[in-house]
């Protein structure tokens, strides 16, 4: 615990106005950044356009205050958008509430086990593959905006946005196609010429200039909801038991995506820094973000990695620019909100688009496809397919287990259990007989090689020695571990051996194993002197059986 030190604190140690300076004009380039960020993403989620502000107020200045990296920047991300926007359709903002309050709470009791550590036990190919789902997803449910479309129908489910859009093309807006495009092509081209103000501001302040000057046909975010500019209310959710085992799955979705997201988007910043994060301390403070995001109107929040960078890159080194980038949004929502209403909708599903073609991940992904062994590419489209057409937990967990089926696939394949070759079989002048050593003719050896666990157990069955021998040399130099399951074949080994009137000895036992037979009374069973440190103790042990 002495280590769960948020970075905050530590970074005021050494403060100075020059860093302050430079903290605050990151944290107002970030927010800047950020605003029609939050609102396109409250928006993707199906909640309302200032509980994307109340995240990023909330969670990001709590998450920055508490935190384990000094320069991540936390609030409301594409990554979540699809996962909320379900939660609250089927459970209502209660139960979306509920659900990212226990989401939060399982955060902070996984930064308090040093769970954070963890994060390096799910590969790349299911973070890539969940990564691109969610970008799919996120793309396809922002079609019905972009091309004006009218939905008969309110679908949940990726794939019946799909046939909802086939079914309503003949809705199609040419106006509202027309400001979408005028959006991507500014989102797309600014960022080429003008580096310091984010394309996304302008784009929105652009569109909402030609929908109002000309009174296109095009919805408004003022046409479908109604604009508050309030400050965030504390709101504790009614909750029964049956609500919380209702949402549970949901919690363990927004906890454990939570923790990849921020996680890796700390990983990424120290390398843009050169420092290091805290990954416990981070995991408690997104708990405690996350658990006020949603007392104070707010939807689940993480590390969000563009902005992060955004940070970065404008001077931003300690934790205050993330305060200071939270402070300016809540300035925001109190004066600037009610114009937020102007933004066209085909606009804010241009930035989505973007947001979602960043995110995708699409060159790792086919350079996985291309380059990949079979084993990884297909962990990596199971993990895909499942985003897309069910849900994020559904495909972690079959992606995880896929993983770790072909892992110990991989690993029982590699293992070996082998005869040796013996000089008189060779010959004496064959090229491979100095590498061999003379071994009675009464005596058998076998190697074996790899890990024996559940998945190679059955190696030790498939051993067979000729009749003559009287003496079984089991080499194990190269097995640094060993299972329950591994030691039960070596026991009925040694049961049939002894029928058999042959004596077992062990040769080069490693740290792991000798501990497990020991405990298990495995060494007793065999006889201790039958325990070798190396081949030749073994086979000057074994001239004499």
């Amino acid at each position: 615990m002495k280590d769960m030190a948020p970075q905050f604190f530590l970074s005021m140690k050494h403060y100075t106005k020059e860093q302050f300076f430079k903290d605050f004009v990151s944290g107002i380039i970030v927010a800047i950044i950020a605003l029609p960020l939050s609102i396109a993403l409250a928006l993707a989620s199906g909640v309302t356009p200032e509980q994307g502000l109340y995240t990023a107020i909330t969670a990001g200045f709590v998450i920055s205050f508490l935190g384990g990296s000094k320069v991540q920047i936390a609030g409301p991300t594409a990554a979540f958008a699809s996962i909320v926007a379900g939660i609250a359709a089927k459970n209502g903002f209660d139960g979306l509430v509920l659900a990212t309050v226990m989401a939060g709470i399982l955060l902070v009791i996984m930064g308090l086990l040093q769970m954070g550590s963890l994060i390096r036990f799910i590969p790349y190919t299911i973070t890539t593959g969940f990564t691109t789902g969610i970008a799919v997803t996120i793309f396809i449910g922002q079609i019905k905006d972009f091309l004006g479309l009218t939905f008969e129908h309110a679908p949940i489910e990726t794939l019946e946005k799909v046939s909802e859009v086939t079914n309503s093309m003949g809705t199609l807006n040419p106006m509202a196609l027309l400001v979408g495009l005028t959006a991507l092509i500014i989102l797309i081209v600014w960022p080429r010429f003008f580096k310091t103000i984010p394309p996304s501001l302008i784009a929105v302040i652009f569109t909402a200039g030609i929908v109002k000057a000309f009174h296109l046909p095009v919805n408004t975010i003022g046409d479908l909801y109604t604009i508050s500019s309030d400050l965030p209310g504390f709101h504790f959710p009614v909750f029964t038991m049956s609500m919380v085992q209702k949402v549970m799955p949901d919690a363990v979705t927004i906890a454990v995506l939570a923790a990849v997201e921020s996680l890796l988007s700390c990983v990424v910043a120290d390398g843009m820094v050169g420092s290091r994060h805290n990954s416990n301390m981070e995991l408690v403070a997104q708990g405690a973000g996350n658990i006020c995001s949603a007392l104070f109107g707010g939807i689940p929040a993480t590390g969000a990695i563009a902005r992060t960078a955004a940070n970065i890159k404008n001077g931003g080194r300690t934790p205050v620019a993330g305060m200071v980038h939270a402070v300016m949004l809540l300035l925001v929502l109190v004066f600037l909100m009610p114009y937020a209403a102007l933004i066209p909708m085909p606009a804010i599903a241009a930035i989505l688009f973007v947001v979602a073609y960043n995110m995708s991940e699409w060159r790792s992904f086919l350079s996985i496809m291309k380059t990949a062994p079979k084993s990884d590419w297909s962990v990596l489209l199971v993990t895909f397919v499942f985003t897309v057409a069910f849900d994020l937990v559904t495909a972690i967990a079959v992606g995880i287990l896929f993983a770790s089926l072909l892992f110990m696939k991989r690993m029982a394949d590699v293992t070996e259990v082998s005869s040796w070759k013996y000089i008189e079989e060779e010959g004496e002048n064959s090229k491979d007989s100095i590498d061999l050593k003379p071994v009675p003719k009464h005596v058998a050896v076998f190697e074996v090689s790899g890990p024996m666990f559940f998945g190679a157990a059955q190696k030790f069955s498939q051993l067979i020695i000729d009749e003559r021998k009287t003496v079984l040399i089991l080499r194990m130099r190269s097995v640094p571990a060993m299972d329950a399951t591994a030691l039960k074949s070596l026991e009925k080994l040694h049961q049939d051996l002894k029928k058999k009137h042959v004596t077992l000895i062990l040769s080069h036992v490693n740290e792991q194993p000798m501990s497990m037979m020991n405990r298990a009374g495995f060494l007793d069973l065999v006889g201790r002197e039958n325990l070798a440190g190396s081949i030749d103790e073994a086979l000057s042990f074994a001239v004499d059986l």
